[in-house]
C-alpha cells in the first residue's frame, strides 16, 4: 500500500514538473518572438543608388525605418557616420537595407574591362589610331612605352622633326572602342581611346603631345630595361 502511494506521489510530481517546464518553454518562446518583433531602426534605400556613388552624397536616398529585429541583416547600418570617403559598391534599389558591405574604398572598384589605378597616380585618356597602338591589340593591364613625336621638334626654337621614347611601363587602365578591320589578314584600322595611369608630370606631357604632336605606343614586357629618353631627329636617324 505504502509503495503504491509513493509511486503515485512520484508520478504526480513528475506531471507537475512537466507542466511547469512546458509553461516555461512557452513563455520563453513568447519572449523570443517578442524580441524578434521589437522594431529596430536601420537605413533603407528610398531612391535608386548607382554603383560608385559617394557615401557622402546618398543621405537623401536613404531613410531610417523601423524593421522587426529578426528581419534586420547583421551588417545593416543605422547611420552613415564613419563612411566618409567610401563609395557604393553595387547598385541599390528602393526597399533594400543599406549594409556596411555595400560601401567600399573607391580603389577596390573597377569597371568591367579595366584595372585598378595604383595609389598616387591619376588617369588620363587619349584617342589613338590602331596602327600607333600595336595594331589595336592592347588591353587593360598591359604596360606600354610612350613615344612622343613633333613635326617641328620640341624645343623653343623649333627644329627638325623629332621622336623620343619618354616613358616606360605605363599601365593601361582601360581600352574603349574596337578598331575596324574588314580583313583579318590586313592591319586593323580605326581608333581607340586608352586610359592610362600616370603622375601629374607625365599626364601633362601626354596631353601636350596629343594636342600638338602625335603619340605612339609599344607593348612592353615585364622587367624591360628603363632607358632614359633619347630624342631622334633627322641628324640621328641613320646613326
Amino acid at each position: 500500500m505504502k509503495s503504491r502511494l509513493v509511486a503515485g506521489a512520484a508520478a504526480l510530481v513528475a506531471a507537475i514538473l512537466g507542466v511547469v517546464l512546458v509553461i516555461a518553454y512557452a513563455n520563453g518562446a513568447d519572449a523570443r518572438a517578442q524580441a524578434g518583433m521589437k522594431p529596430t531602426d536601420v537605413l533603407v534605400v528610398t531612391k535608386p543608388i548607382p554603383q560608385g556613388a559617394p557615401a557622402a552624397g546618398i543621405a537623401d536616398s536613404v531613410q531610417l525605418k523601423p524593421l522587426p529585429a529578426s528581419a534586420v541583416a547583421p551588417t545593416a547600418l543605422h547611420s552613415l557616420d564613419g563612411m566618409s570617403g567610401k563609395v557604393v559598391s553595387v547598385a541599390m534599389q528602393p526597399g533594400e537595407q543599406l549594409l556596411s558591405d555595400h560601401l567600399a574604398d573607391p580603389s577596390t572598384l573597377t569597371a568591367p574591362g579595366s584595372v585598378a589605378v595604383p595609389a598616387g597616380l591619376q588617369q588620363v585618356a587619349f584617342s589613338i589610331s590602331a596602327d600607333r597602338a600595336v595594331g589595336g591589340k592592347l588591353q587593360a593591364g598591359d604596360t606600354v612605352g610612350v613615344f612622343l613625336s613633333f613635326d617641328h621638334g620640341a624645343v623653343p626654337a623649333g627644329g627638325p622633326e623629332s621622336t623620343a621614347l619618354v616613358y616606360h611601363s605605363v599601365l593601361v587602365i582601360s581600352v574603349q572602342g574596337e578598331p575596324q578591320s574588314p580583313d583579318s589578314s590586313k592591319p586593323a584600322t580605326g581608333s581607340i581611346t586608352l586610359t592610362v595611369a600616370v603622375n601629374d608630370a607625365q599626364a601633362t606631357k601626354i596631353v601636350f603631345a596629343a594636342q600638338w604632336g602625335t603619340i605612339w605606343l609599344s607593348k612592353e614586357q615585364p622587367n624591360l630595361p628603363q632607358t632614359p629618353p633619347n630624342p631622334i631627329d633627322r641628324s640621328k636617324v641613320y646613326q
